[in-house]
């Protein structure tokens, strides 16, 4: 009896810790600032959260495979700069540039599989060398300058629809999609078992290359997407965007219960990692705190769900 209770009490901290914390922190954060509750900062937060959003939705099929992208800052500027050379005034509809952005995130999504796959090198290595490759060619595409002059209608696409902000409604539905294909569709259920015992899938049939090229392919697909979310919202094609984005969204994840060695993990933690990260920044702004220390802070972070991952793996 009493060696079955730290057992529960474990599983009820894995499964709603996040969740509480989340809860605590926001009321906290009510009590202590005037303006953290009010409609047009929870509206800003949700925006602000969205790029993000997406970017840890696409990064959980990688991690839920065993793998990793560091490339996601870097192909969120690239995809960014190809949508916005095709993004002005007059010169194409609406959707060329769109799907530009999005075809360039899913090559280098793929490269990366491919690398990974039958290249068989590490995805750490794949994917920093992916990071520094799709920054140059962000900076050698735009001439190392913004690239301005974007037509409103891709512009608007970082407006609101009503009350909620279309980005917001853009990560919504990445992550509803997500959450269905990885609870309903085999394809999903695939890659929590290569993530679990690659071996071991490998022996029932699953095709471990074509599992990891879609995870990889996926996540630079969503990535793509994220990039020409900002850069609608920034209105310009930026080189230099996305710095470091791929810890933030990497950060969420774990903090949301994927674990770093593959086969666990879920769109919901993912979505609540994404929230907690979120409100935290929102709060260190409010309450003034240097952007050095917030740095410091998110990097204390950082590891600390890296290790909180370890400790459940051991145990």
């Amino acid at each position: 009896m009493n060696a079955a209770r730290p057992s529960l009490d474990r599983n009820f901290l894995n499964r709603f810790g996040i969740l509480i914390a989340l809860i605590t922190l926001a009321l906290v954060l009510s009590v202590t600032t005037d303006s953290f509750a009010s409609a047009s900062n929870l509206t800003n937060v949700a925006r602000q959260v969205s790029i993000n959003g997406i970017l840890a939705v696409a990064v959980t099929f990688v991690l839920l495979t065993g793998g990793v992208d560091l490339s996601l800052g870097s192909v969120v500027a690239l995809s960014g700069v190809v949508c916005a050379l095709f993004a002005h005034p007059g010169e194409y509809p609406l959707v060329v540039p769109i799907s530009m952005g999005l075809i360039t995130g899913a090559l280098c999504g793929l490269l990366n599989g491919v690398l990974v796959t039958w290249g068989g090198i590490a995805p750490f290595i794949v994917t920093l060398g992916m990071m520094t490759m799709a920054r140059g060619l962000a900076l050698i595409f735009s001439s190392g300058k913004p690239v301005a002059d974007m037509t409103p209608a891709l512009t608007n696409l970082a407006g609101d629809l009503g009350p909620v902000p279309i980005p917001v409604l853009c990560f919504a539905v990445v992550a509803l999609l997500a959450w269905l294909f990885l609870g309903r569709f085999r394809l999903g259920r695939h890659l929590y078992a290569v993530g679990g015992n690659e071996q071991a899938a490998r022996a029932a049939g699953v095709s471990v290359t074509k599992v990891k090229l879609f995870a990889y392919g996926i996540c630079g697909l969503l990535t793509g997407l994220a990039g020409v979310v900002l850069a609608a919202r920034i209105t310009t094609g930026q080189p230099n965007a996305g710095q470091a984005y791929e810890l933030d969204a990497i950060a969420a994840v774990v903090i949301g219960g994927t674990s770093l060695s593959g086969g666990v993990g879920s769109i919901r933690g993912t979505i609540l990692g994404v929230l907690l990260i979120g409100i935290i920044n929102n709060g260190l702004d409010l309450q003034g705190v240097s952007s050095y220390y917030q740095a410091v802070i998110k990097g204390l972070i950082i590891v600390g769900a890296v290790w909180l991952d370890r400790r459940q793996s051991r145990s």
